[in-house]
């Protein structure tokens, strides 16, 4: 318990009987089965709590902005007697199944971050959006956010400058190449009131699906924010934890929900904005080393290896989907990106990507018009995801010489070196998966799979040299 509290507050934590936890900023109040989190009188750079009215108003703000995601967590704002301050009452969890904590035990999987991903998702597309007469999400406000990182960290960490150069030396150049991109993202909606600090921490476990809470409240700058840029706290905060597997997983994941490959572009640029954030914040807690375990991720992130283009080859059953998800958790720098032909395909015609077209084998939307438009559509964002510096996998048939001259083509023009992971399984195999396949993109069925045998263009030999085989 904090030494020293306001006599206001230790009459409320003696009348609750309650354990005190005091951050930078806040009090925690906890007994068996609640939370009270109270305010300090305190005015920083970044934080204004410093009258009992500032402090009432942010504690309605966090109710407000919480309940947008856990409303079963956020209970209410109460009164602290008559000492004129409040306190945001909360349902306490298991501190335990936080997602750091979670992460630390080895028990966060693919499937935690797929549902988190469907979650944020579906908050995002709700949220209030940034008009264009804010500042928000302004090319020149992002920079100049980047930026005074930088001016905080020469003080904080003078040994580490030469790293500290050549990182805002990258932040300039890649502003510069992505002005536009950012720039388009505010006018086409993409800047939100987001939560603002999606790191692990602030993420918890509860009956196997993955709740936020915490969101910022006490600055409009740090919520209001390109959804990008949200979903980067989350990718940087799992590389962090040494999960390349699970950032590249959730990643992926949030593309395939959310279908913003827009925001590729702009995705490492927020990536080593936010661990230059969490070394700023290291440096501030006199904590060095980590802060320079933050540097030297950000630098990570800033040097990717040289792009790849891959695309599948094989009959539906094959495993192409299988193998191109080990593939992604295979990349050690969690730069690789997926597009799923099913999925893709599914999205041009507005459905979900588990929903069901009821299609014919060769009508709806598995026409030749259709298959076209989603070739299209992969080659468009495959060329995006290159243009960005990242490697991309394409999980599709590509069971036509055509097709795949394409993607060569593309990768060629890119300077992206290019890779085929060619899949196979005997007929009868392919049969029996096809015939058990459920809760999967593909609507292939032993039909599809007849007509493929006999159309199917095997691979030239100029095609085999650039095979690998799926990891086993």
């Amino acid at each position: 318990m904090p030494s020293l509290l306001p006599d206001w507050l230790e009459d409320f934590r003696a009348r609750l009987g309650a354990e005190v936890i005091e951050t930078h900023i806040s009090w925690l109040l906890l007994t068996g089965a609640f939370a009270w989190k109270l305010k300090k009188p305190i005015t920083l750079p970044f934080l204004d709590y410093g009258t009992a009215a500032r402090r009432r108003h942010f504690c309605h703000e966090e109710l407000r902005l919480n309940r947008r995601f856990a409303p079963d967590l956020y209970l209410g704002v109460e009164a602290v007697g008559d000492s004129g301050e409040c306190a945001v009452k909360m349902r306490r969890f298991p501190e335990s199944r936080r997602l750091d904590h979670v992460c630390a035990r080895g028990e966060l999987s693919p499937a935690h971050l797929s549902g988190l991903a469907r979650v944020v998702v579906d908050f995002h597309a709700v949220a209030a959006v940034a008009g264009p007469e804010t500042p928000f999400g302004e090319p020149g406000q992002v920079l100049a956010a980047a930026l005074e990182n930088f001016t905080e960290l020469f003080t904080l960490l003078p040994a580490a400058a030469p790293q500290l150069e050549r990182l805002e030396r990258w932040t300039r150049d890649e502003f510069a190449r992505i002005r536009p991109a950012l720039a388009a993202r505010k006018a086409a909606g993409r800047v939100r009131e987001c939560h603002g600090d999606l790191h692990l921490g602030n993420l918890v476990l509860l009956n196997d699906q993955v709740r936020p809470f915490d969101c910022i409240e006490f600055n409009d700058d740090f919520r209001w924010i390109d959804v990008a840029s949200e979903l980067a706290f989350t990718y940087v905060d799992l590389l962090d934890h040494k999960q390349p597997r699970l950032a590249a997983w959730l990643l992926n994941a949030w593309l395939a929900e959310a279908g913003d490959f827009e925001a590729v572009p702009v995705l490492r640029f927020y990536a080593v904005y936010k661990a230059m954030v969490r070394a700023k914040v290291a440096g501030i807690s006199g904590n060095a080393a980590t802060a320079g375990g933050y540097l030297r991720l950000a630098e990570s992130i800033a040097t990717p290896p040289p792009p790849q283009l891959t695309i599948t080859f094989g009959l539906s059953g094959s495993g192409k989907t299988t193998a191109s998800a080990d593939f992604l958790s295979a990349d050690p720098g969690a730069t690789t990106l997926r597009l799923r032909s099913d999925v893709e395909r599914k999205r041009l015609f507005g459905l979900a990507p588990l929903a069901r077209s009821q299609s014919t084998v060769d009508g709806g939307i598995y026409t030749p018009e259709a298959t076209r438009r989603t070739y299209a559509r992969l080659v468009e964002a495959a060329g995006l995801i290159l243009d960005a510096g990242w490697s991309v996998i394409l999980d599709a048939a590509f069971l036509k010489r055509s097709e795949r001259d394409d993607f060569r083509a593309l990768a060629t023009a890119r300077g992206a070196r290019f890779a085929i992971l060619a899949c196979a399984a005997p007929v009868d195999e392919l049969q029996r998966r096809l015939l058990a396949r459920h809760g999967d993109a593909s609507e292939a069925t032993v039909e599809v799979l007849e007509k493929q045998l006999g159309w199917m263009e095997p691979l030239g030999s100029d095609e085999t040299e650039r095979v690998i085989t799926p990891l086993k």
